[in-house]
């Protein structure tokens, strides 16, 4: 039982055409790219700069976004490694069942879930908000109560809000869905034009509106602190475990590894590549943001166009800006729409799930079932939950899973030396540590609610594991006979 438990899968053979019809093998190095910026730049530019701008660093959200990046440049690099040896669409699932065995190896798939599904359900839950403003500028307004979630996250207890559902969250995510089920071919091109879209739109917003930046706005840089995790340096990395939200999509290029040409040269351009033109605009926006406008008044659902309000000269911005986040909210869905049905694909093949899960459909050459299941799932998270729970809880299954990449490609260098591997980390003795560290400090400054719905959570996927993943395993079947 316990061997089973960190019985390790070395054999990545049958990934691919040996279970039924194959995935399209389409993107190249810039597709991957693509996707990966599609992933990133969303509400985290959108959104959550402005949010974790007024609740917890001030104008040091930058030093914020800059620990994150640091945080996740770290386990950039570990993904990089890891898909030039294992280039497969299951990720840190499939990294971890290499190096760390099936039981550690359900953990981190199960808690993809909550990284793909519920950012999904986080994005879609920001899209409404600019999606309303843009309908409230025509002269349209939508009834409240269908655009606001029934559940509200106040001083770390859930309540109600006396609210229906949020609507357009719901519409959003079944229309990406459907496209997601057609193919992607045509996903991943819509993908590529809505990201060259919303950088196009986000450089006009940070040139045009530095020319209004009030540098007294960014005075004290780093505010006098309020108690922990407000302002200060506890505020920084609050906010630094906050908008790590934002960089997390870069990991979904791994996921579409079986689509990728060359997947050992494709994919670690494209997450590095992504990552870094991510963090630069980034960076840009949240300077351009605190320097308009009081960081006090940026935690709305929209604050990027609360703070052009404020500049009338710039009130022709409001229209672009609009635009701009529901396209890259919209491309931000899309990817992981795109990247969870993988996951479950890929765990269905080894057994750990039933087979459904693992069928593509003949003439899509698309995981369908899966598909449908996700955006079901993300569809009613959206619908009913709030955006700061929902990205909190993601932040969390994913800096779990980064720990795990972190530690495989160490594990794998003192176990498999001398595996041809098309990338490797630099001073990986180095570089590895300190990305499972970083990761680790964010964890701590997240709420306490927050991980008791992660234990919660936790505790039923391994419910599932027990019940049925342990008793169908493949690599079990395999070693018994």
């Amino acid at each position: 039982m316990l061997k089973q438990l960190f019985a390790r899968k070395t054999d990545f053979s049958d990934a691919d055409d040996s279970h039924g019809p194959a995935l399209r093998r389409t993107l190249g190095k810039w597709g991957v790219t693509a996707l990966g910026i599609g992933a990133v730049i969303g509400t985290g530019i959108f959104v959550v700069t402005g949010q974790a701008a007024a609740e917890h660093a001030g104008p040091a959200v930058l030093i914020s976004f800059m620990l994150a990046a640091i945080c996740s440049g770290f386990t950039a690099l570990c993904y990089a490694e890891f898909a030039t040896l294992i280039p497969i669409s299951g990720s840190s699932y499939s990294y971890a069942y290499a190096t760390l065995g099936e039981m550690v190896a359900w953990f981190i798939g199960w808690n993809m879930v909550l990284e793909y599904g519920i950012s999904a359900s986080a994005v879609a839950a920001s899209w409404t908000g600019y999606f309303t403003s843009l309908l409230d500028n025509i002269g349209i307004h939508l009834p409240q109560a269908l655009t606001e979630a029934p559940l509200a996250y106040t001083n770390g207890h859930l309540v109600t809000t006396g609210h229906l559902l949020n609507l357009p969250a719901v519409a959003i995510v079944a229309a990406l869905t459907w496209l997601c089920y057609v193919g992607i071919r045509e996903s991943s091109g819509l993908n590529v034009l809505m990201v060259a879209l919303k950088v196009g739109l986000i450089i006009v917003v940070v040139v045009a509106g530095y020319r209004y930046v009030d540098p007294a706005n960014w005075h004290p840089f780093i505010p006098t602190s309020e108690g922990t995790g407000k302002y200060g340096w506890s505020g920084i990395m609050r906010g630094a475990a906050m908008v790590f939200f934002a960089y997390i999509g870069f990991e979904a290029t791994s996921t579409a590894a079986q689509e990728c040409k060359n997947p050992q040269k494709d994919l670690p351009f494209g997450t590095l590549v992504s990552l870094v033109i991510c963090t630069v605009l980034y960076l840009a926006m949240a300077a351009v943001l605190t320097g308009l406008i009081s960081y006090t008044q940026l935690g709305t659902s929209e604050p990027v166009v609360t703070a052009i309000r404020v500049h009338p000269e710039l009130g022709w911005l409001r229209w672009i800006v609009e635009i701009g986040a529901l396209i890259g909210l919209s491309s931000v869905i899309l990817v992981m729409i795109i990247a969870q049905p993988r996951i479950f694909m890929v765990m269905s093949r080894d057994g750990l799930l039933p087979p459904v899960f693992g069928r593509i459909h003949p003439r899509h050459r698309t995981p369908h079932i899966n598909t449908l299941i996700t955006g079901t799932g993300i569809a009613l998270l959206a619908a009913i939950f709030p955006l700061d729970l929902l990205a909190d809880l993601t932040s969390m299954g994913t800096l779990i899973a980064f720990v795990a990449v972190c530690t495989g490609v160490l594990i794998l260098r003192y176990t498999a030396p001398d595996l041809p591997r098309g990338f490797r980390v630099p001073w990986a003795w180095v570089i590895c540590p300190a990305g499972v560290l970083s990761c680790l400090a964010l964890l701590y400054f997240m709420d306490w609610f927050n991980w008791v719905l992660m234990i919660a959570w936790t505790v039923g996927g391994f419910a599932i594991y027990f019940g049925y993943g342990i008793r169908h395993s493949r690599l079990h079947t395999r070693v018994k006979s």
